[in-house]
């Protein structure tokens, strides 16, 4: 029995070893593969870095009022919106 226990570790520690050296998986082969699937398959124009024309859109005048609109926007409080009020099978916008 005491020879047995002995054996069995270094049976067991044998298996690990040699699974330790084993090659590489097709997990491993694979790995990132979807991640690099996924990021081509978002690109529209994958060759559009090679344009280097100049990106033709708004004019500065035109993007700086556009920006000043967006701004402030943040600077007057909006009015809250009225609650949906549900009354049987219809639904109406509420006063309070």
């Amino acid at each position: 029995m005491t020879r047995g226990i002995p054996f069995i570790l270094l049976t067991l520690i044998a298996i690990f070893l040699i699974f330790a050296c084993a090659g590489p998986s097709r997990l491993d082969k694979d790995y990132g593969k979807s991640i690099k699937q996924a990021r081509s398959n978002q690109v529209l124009h994958p060759e559009a870095e090679k344009n280097l024309d100049p990106v033709i859109g708004m004019d500065g005048k035109a993007a700086q009022a556009g920006i000043e609109k967006y701004r402030n926007t943040f600077e007057q409080p909006r009015e809250a919106p009225q609650p949906l009020v549900q009354t049987g099978t219809q639904t109406t916008k509420g006063k309070e």
